[in-house]
């Protein structure tokens, strides 16, 4: 059901030696709220997001009726795809009860190799390698923190330390300190924490791959999927709106999206930022199918 909290599911499954393959910083988050809001956190490198992983939903529309789409197992019928349309549109279209979720088996062991630089193109470097290596990994981040930062790869399973040692090799030529973390849970800890904010605001830029060394150039501080092109920056700037503003500008044409400010901020902000390319308009026509009266 909709409404179980995630961190229960999580621990239910991990008895079970299995787990749903998503990890956004929210805690005490439902599994609905996840799939309304599109959350992830850095196991998006490896599983993608709520969109590839309900494989079942039903959900009561703004006229009371009951809507069933897909099933138990991987397979769809003709029609609307409620499981994609629902995941990440916040509850405008009606309100998920149900969901049937595809499952992966639990890691019993990781490490995390670590590539620290001072240098944004050295890391832009390092994530490349890292990310067309055929080494199966969970994970691909990047941390910077204005004057220097890391990239981070996790390997997981039974035995990860050689895949782990395989990348450390392959970074050889790469200038960067390299060290391998074997105790890592507080690492990615603070990754997913780091995706958001209390203090100032924080805003998703969603880039190509190859952008990360202009990113982080242009960047006090930010966290990341380095090898899919998602980076949550963290603007403390007095001027929050005008941080805003100028963050879309110095990384356009990337897409910036407001994902915590003070109400003050948003309210003068265009939160979403989404360029006029048509999908404006679809998503409004796909409102007015489902929700003619805008309840």
């Amino acid at each position: 059901q909709a409404g179980v909290r995630l961190a229960d599911l999580q621990a239910e499954l991990s008895d079970a030696g299995q787990m749903f393959s998503i990890d956004p910083p929210a805690p005490d988050a439902t599994v609905g709220g996840v799939i309304a809001t599109g959350d992830s956190g850095p196991l998006r490198h490896r599983y993608g997001v709520m969109r590839d992983l309900v494989l079942g939903m039903t959900v009561v529309l703004s006229d009371g009726t009951i809507a069933r789409s897909g099933g138990k197992v991987i397979k769809n019928v003709a029609g609307y795809d409620l499981a994609k349309l629902f995941a990440g549109a916040f509850g405008t279209l009606g309100m998920i009860v149900e969901v049937a979720l595809r499952l992966h088996p639990g890691a019993p062991r990781s490490i995390t190799l670590r590539a620290a630089s001072d240098d944004p193109r050295g890391l832009s470097r390092a994530a490349s390698t890292l990310a067309h290596l055929p080494l199966e990994m969970d994970r691909l981040d990047v941390s910077w923190a204005g004057a220097s930062g890391e990239v981070l790869a996790r390997f997981s399973g039974a035995a990860p330390e050689g895949r782990a040692e395989a990348a450390e090799r392959a970074l050889g030529d790469v200038d960067a300190k390299l060290t391998l973390v074997e105790d890592d849970d507080e690492l990615w800890a603070q990754q997913r924490e780091d995706q958001r904010s209390v203090e100032g605001a924080t805003v998703r830029v969603s880039a190509l791959p190859t952008q990360l060394p202009d990113v982080l150039s242009k960047v006090g501080r930010c966290v990341g999927r380095a090898g899919l092109g998602v980076f949550y920056v963290h603007l403390t700037e007095d001027d929050l709106v005008g941080a805003v503003d100028g963050t879309r500008h110095s990384l356009a044409p990337a897409q910036v999206v407001v994902m915590d400010a003070p109400p003050e901020v948003r309210s003068k902000v265009d939160v979403w930022g989404t360029a006029d390319d048509g999908a404006v308009e679809l998503m409004r026509r796909i409102k007015a199918r489902f929700d003619p009266s805008c309840i």
